[in-house]
């Protein structure tokens, strides 16, 4: 299985992301899956909220949408959610996680065993830190490309 997921941002930084198949075996797979058909190339960060964190994976850049795959049953773990934890994002139903993540700025551990880590950002954490703010940003940051790799 692909060892890291990296996503080229438009402000010019590659964020390199491990992921955590020991975690989160379903949604790696899912993440990768989307990731290797380009799913996510051009999609932006839609909710991006200092000090917590930076939302995307939608490709309507709304929050409201994902990809046509079905919905995820939860892998809820132990991982906490600290800086650089890239996590599920979902509905108030656990098992509706698709294609929708977030990167956490800071801890947030209210979030523990309530959304599903799948990896941890290894090296660009200062281009993550750079996309513009807001709910949603005025001109937001974008991933140019993902690309998984072993």
């Amino acid at each position: 299985m692909a060892d890291t997921l990296t996503f080229t941002l438009d402000n010019g930084g590659d964020v390199v992301i491990r992921l955590r198949p020991d975690l989160a075996p379903n949604h790696v797979a899912r993440i990768a899956e989307l990731a290797g058909e380009g799913f996510y190339d051009g999609v932006v960060f839609h909710r991006v909220i200092p000090g917590f964190m930076a939302q995307g994976g939608d490709p309507t850049g709304t929050g409201m949408s994902g990809s046509d795959k079905p919905d995820l049953a939860q892998e809820f773990n132990d991982e906490p959610h600290v800086r650089g934890t890239c996590s599920m994002a979902r509905t108030a139903n656990p098992d509706s996680a698709n294609s929708q993540f977030f990167i956490c700025f800071d801890d947030a551990r209210f979030l523990d065993r309530q959304y599903t880590v799948w990896g941890q950002v290894e090296s660009g954490m200062e281009h993550v830190d750079a996309l513009p703010k807001g709910e949603p940003p005025a001109t937001p940051g974008k991933i140019v490309k993902a690309v998984v790799s072993d």
